[in-house]
């Protein structure tokens, strides 16, 4: 089959998915609905499947239909952005880009980075989601992803990159220690109120403590505090509640300024790697590969800050 025979019917397709009706995409197309009937039908033929579950008075996707929908209006995408991109200059970058992050790295590390991208390309429209579990970019929709995560297997169709680890180190308020003194040992913190990362159904995560031969050991600590989100264990640590284990990017800031102070640091471990990851089709479009390179610089430079 030519590849001009694989996109007969394509935009009759997506015009009808997003119209939600063979009327509504017969007008819009300027079509008569015979027409835009016998075009889904030689699809649906030609890929043998169907694409549309029909009733009477509803037209909708069939699970394959919207895996379809979704790659369609994906190459479509593409040739828009191939012809912006061969009437733009080198500084006429624009249109949008999808970028999904973790929630607090994501606002501490990643949009900065993005921020200043746009002010030098006001031409380009971000839409910026954050969510933290797993996301396959190819799936979802989007152009690339952040992610702090195990290794994860991606699919083909995704490309990625480890740009760092985070650094996970214990951290008080210089009030707090000034009242209960400085811990010098592990077992010193048995004398401390610990703030610990927890859930709703009460399982507490165990603290990790490097041991000084290249290993790392997770522990419970006997917790004074349980909070279920990062930010929420900062704001008690700076209140001089007790002591915590946070990922360093998260407080960098408070321990510039002296807000906080690290302890035990020979404890200190490595954590979890930091993962971008992008959809390989677009990669070559030039605000893809502008942002990619952005962050790459960005937040490998960090390195887990």
């Amino acid at each position: 089959m030519f590849p001009s025979e694989r996109l007969k019917g394509i935009d009759v397709f997506v015009c009808v998915a997003q119209a939600g009706s063979f009327t509504a995409a017969a007008e819009q197309l300027h079509l008569t609905g015979s027409a835009i009937s016998k075009s889904i039908a030689r699809l649906e033929g030609r890929l043998g499947i169907r694409l549309f579950q029909r009733t009477t008075r509803h037209l909708s996707l069939t699970d394959a239909g919207m895996a379809f929908y979704r790659t369609c209006t994906g190459v479509l995408a593409d040739l828009e952005e191939a012809e912006h991109s061969l009437k733009a200059d080198a500084s006429g970058l624009r249109g949008s880009v999808r970028i999904d992050l973790p929630g607090a790295f994501g606002r501490a590390q990643v949009l900065p980075l993005f921020l200043r991208v746009m002010q030098d390309h006001p031409a380009l429209i971000p839409h910026i989601s954050f969510s933290d579990g797993f996301v396959d970019p190819f799936k979802a929709g989007v152009d690339m992803v952040v992610r702090i995560a195990d290794p994860q297997a991606w699919p083909d169709t995704v490309g990625h990159r480890c740009l760092a680890h985070e650094r996970h180190i214990l951290c008080a308020a210089p009030a707090y220690l000034a009242r209960q003194g400085i811990p010098l040992t592990e077992p010193d913190l048995e004398q401390h109120q610990c703030i610990a990362y927890g859930w709703v159904d009460g399982r507490v995560n165990p603290w990790s403590f490097a041991d000084g031969q290249g290993t790392t050991t997770r522990r419970q600590v006997a917790a004074r505090f349980v909070v279920g989100n990062g930010e929420g264990i900062v704001t008690a640590v700076m209140a001089g509640c007790g002591i915590a284990q946070l990922p360093s990017w998260l407080v960098q800031r408070q321990l510039d300024e002296g807000a906080l102070v690290q302890v035990l640091p020979h404890l200190a471990t490595e954590g979890l790697p930091i993962h971008l990851a992008w959809i390989k089709r677009r990669e070559t479009l030039p605000k893809i590969s502008l942002l990619l390179e952005a962050l790459v610089a960005g937040l490998t430079l960090g390195d887990g800050r």
